[in-house]
């Protein structure tokens, strides 16, 4: 095997041609990154210093907030640098880790988003078991268990794509490194491995979609048995932040992964691979924060203390 099938950088896809649409994407992407940050930290601190959010659906929040904050940073910095300096290069290593990264943190989201369906069936469907089933050790195993199954997924997949020779050059058709773009760039017929994985990844996330599915199914059935209008709509609003982030997450990131040949370009990939995966990092702290109402008191408590603070 020749070292050529090792290039010693990839080249990532342009948002832009001209200089002027180039910082016009630096400062889009540095606005949503902020906003990402801002907002996610914000979580953070709330769950962590008030006593009243140490509950296992906060808990979970939490290590969501954490792993958007990995996936957005594996991705954006870099794009942001290579439209500011006017560049498209980033090294083996450098797409490499990104793709082992982002594997591990979209995995790994996708797990914790099933267990928090999960926690929102206990709590609805079975209030009286809640305390016992849902406790400390268990959240923490369940956390651990999500968070392992992306890195174990991401290091298979990592390993197994860049240990390909590429016959196909180093252009990558995406703004980052990702499997499906590597794999365009292997040999035909040494591929057919990671092809193998894939699926099984596949059959795995179809799998946690079918239990969401059933988890909701179940909590719309309990929650319609409640007598009171008051009592449904505080049920409805618990699970709604949940809802609304796996139907944002799950539906990019099928289109993006299953859509047709024949519609596929490279300007539709990028706006959907936007759409998956930095899109949800920046707005899934207000999807949270918006029908939370201690989440809110929280968040205002805190900035409060902040502003006290600093007077």
């Amino acid at each position: 095997m020749s070292n050529s099938s090792f290039p010693t950088e990839f080249l990532l896809l342009p948002f832009a041609d001209t200089r002027e649409l180039q910082l016009l994407h630096f400062g889009l992407f540095l606005g949503i990154y902020l906003a990402a940050l801002l907002g996610n930290d914000l979580i953070l601190t709330a769950v962590a210093c008030d006593h009243r959010l140490h509950t296992p659906m906060y808990f979970f929040l939490l290590n969501l907030a954490l792993l958007d904050l990995g996936t957005i940073t594996t991705t954006i910095p870099k794009a942001m640098a290579n439209s500011l300096w006017d560049t498209t290069a980033i090294s083996y290593s450098g797409c490499a880790t990104q793709v082992l990264f982002f594997f591990f943190l979209i995995g790994g989201e996708y797990c914790l988003l099933t267990v928090m369906a999960y926690d929102r069936y206990i709590a609805i469907c079975k209030p009286l078991h809640y305390g016992t089933i849902m406790s400390s050790r268990t959240c923490a195993q369940m956390a651990a268990a999500a968070w392992g199954s992306g890195f174990f997924n991401a290091v298979l997949h990592t390993s197994n794509s860049f240990s390909l020779p590429l016959c196909q050059g180093n252009v990558v058709d995406q703004f980052f490194c990702e499997v499906p773009q590597i794999l365009k760039l292997s040999c035909s017929d040494a591929y057919l491995r990671e092809v193998g994985l894939v699926v099984i990844s596949l059959s795995l996330a179809s799998g946690c979609f079918v239990f969401i599915l059933f988890s909701y199914v179940e909590i719309i059935r309990s929650v319609l048995r409640i007598p009171s209008k008051q009592g449904q709509h505080k049920a409805f609003s618990t699970c709604f932040p949940h809802l609304a982030v796996v139907s944002i997450f799950s539906s990019t990131a099928i289109f993006a992964y299953l859509k047709p040949p024949s519609i596929s370009s490279p300007s539709l990939d990028l706006v959907v691979t936007v759409l998956y995966s930095v899109v949800p990092p920046a707005v899934n702290p207000l999807i949270y924060s918006m029908r939370n109402q201690e989440l809110k008191d929280a968040l205002t408590k805190l900035t409060q203390a902040v502003v006290l603070q600093r007077q």
